[in-house]
């Protein structure tokens, strides 16, 4: 963490989460859930208007990592790393890839599965 004054290993972050966002909301295209991969794209990108917590992430991120693993990390609740995340995609410094969603096999392949399980 950069400053460790703002941190209380009893009481956890000293700076809410309100503050770290200015009390705004995961919002845009962009949708963000907890296995979806961050990756930074621009290494050495201007840092000017960027949060402490946004260089963490940016750090974080030289390698692909999920939401709720950078939450882990920066030890922030996963909205905020949303609303941070978000803002780093407007700025284009950061790629993000939602996983796809599994496809379930056919009935005829369960079927065929069981037969073979009973047949045993």
């Amino acid at each position: 963490m950069p400053d460790e004054g703002w941190y209380d290993e009893a009481a956890g972050p000293l700076v809410r989460p309100y503050a770290i966002t200015r009390g705004r909301i995961p919002v845009g295209d962009a949708t963000l859930d907890v296995a979806t991969q961050v990756m930074a794209i621009a290494p050495g990108q201007d840092p000017l208007g960027l949060a402490p917590e946004h260089l963490t992430i940016l750090e974080l991120c030289q390698r692909p990592l999920s939401v709720a693993e950078i939450a882990a990390y920066v030890k922030v609740p996963l909205a905020v790393v949303k609303v941070l995340c978000g803002d780093l995609i407007e700025r284009g410094d950061v790629i993000v890839r939602s996983p796809q969603p599994a496809q379930a096999p056919d009935r005829a392949l369960l079927q065929a599965v069981l037969n073979g399980l009973t047949k045993l």
